[in-house]
């Protein structure tokens, strides 16, 4: 039992030093944001990613299910905005495997959301 408390107490210091550091990340990006005069859309799906960051670890303490499904979502947009930044001069064929990246893990996202939920652990 000591171990199980001593991971899980592990866990959560890590898992707020991820927050911290995520939004001193997004007050760096803000910080250039109005150093640059100027926001585009791979400014805002960053700044998207880390709001989706924060929003992960807000459900892990909250207990929601289907946490797999945020990482999913963190994914597709990261991938969108691999898509965005990489402008006209992107070969075809890896835009079409980048779009089916993002396909596949919308089907994932969709296949776990109809999954029922677990059943609630036993008292102990």
């Amino acid at each position: 039992m000591r171990v199980t408390q001593f991971v899980g107490g592990v866990e959560k210091v890590f898992l707020v030093l991820i927050a911290g550091f995520t939004v001193v990340a997004m007050g760096q990006e803000i910080g250039l944001l109005f150093e640059h005069r100027k926001v585009e859309l791979k400014d805002l799906l960053l700044m998207f990613i880390y709001a989706e960051v924060l929003g992960m670890l807000a459900a892990f303490y909250s207990g929601q299910r289907n946490l797999i499904t945020l990482p999913l979502f963190i994914a597709m947009t990261a991938l969108s905005r691999l898509i965005i930044l990489q402008g006209k001069e992107a070969d075809p064929l890896v835009l079409l495997y980048e779009s089916g990246a993002i396909l596949l893990i919308a089907v994932a996202c969709w296949v776990v959301s109809r999954m029922p939920p677990p059943p609630p652990p036993p008292p102990t």
